[in-house]
């Protein structure tokens, strides 16, 4: 009776989990990466993008905007654009933050009412909070914007600038 020889199987083995994930690897950077990089840095308003974290059914874009940009805009565009590359997946995009302690204290003064109108879909009542929480810093600039799927918050001052995603489904809110 032959005894099989194990450092061929194991070689075989190794070779050919490297080849299954080396190719899975390539496949990820060349066919969805890439080009929703490409996408991202075509958007007007985009500074710069990082490489797209792709885990599973999410897909995670890291971006830096100008100080001008719509954040609704930037959205809309990554997402019409980049849908071919995500298909069902969801797409999550991280925006680099230069925020200061007068916008997060805008913001966290807004916040009650802006998660009343939230989960009451008075959709109308967070641009009036907005600038209720914001009238007394003059050189802040509040821009509240919508679409089907997100409310779109971005606070400016001279130094910083704050951007807020709100999911417009109520089970998504308990997460902003």
């Amino acid at each position: 009776m032959m005894r099989p020889r194990v450092i061929p199987i194991v070689i075989t083995a190794a070779i050919s989990a490297g080849v299954l994930f080396g190719g899975w690897a390539i496949y990820n950077q060349v066919a969805l990466a890439a080009p929703l990089e490409q996408v991202a840095n075509n958007v007007k308003g985009v500074i710069a993008s990082n490489k797209p974290v792709i885990d599973g059914d999410q897909i995670t874009l890291s971006l830096e905007l100008a100080d001008d940009a719509s954040l609704r805009d930037v959205y809309e565009h990554i997402e019409a654009n980049g849908k071919k590359v995500f298909d069902e997946r969801q797409l999550v995009l991280n925006i680099k933050q230069s925020t200061d302690k007068e916008l997060d204290d805008i913001w966290f003064a807004a916040m009650f009412d802006i998660a009343e109108a939230m989960e009451n879909k008075t959709y109308s009542g967070i641009p009036a909070a907005m600038d209720k929480a914001a009238a007394a810093n003059k050189d802040v600039e509040v821009t509240t914007e919508m679409d089907d799927v997100n409310v779109y918050v971005t606070l400016r001052n001279m130094d910083a600038v704050k951007y807020v995603v709100l999911p417009r489904t109520s089970a998504q809110l308990e997460a902003w």
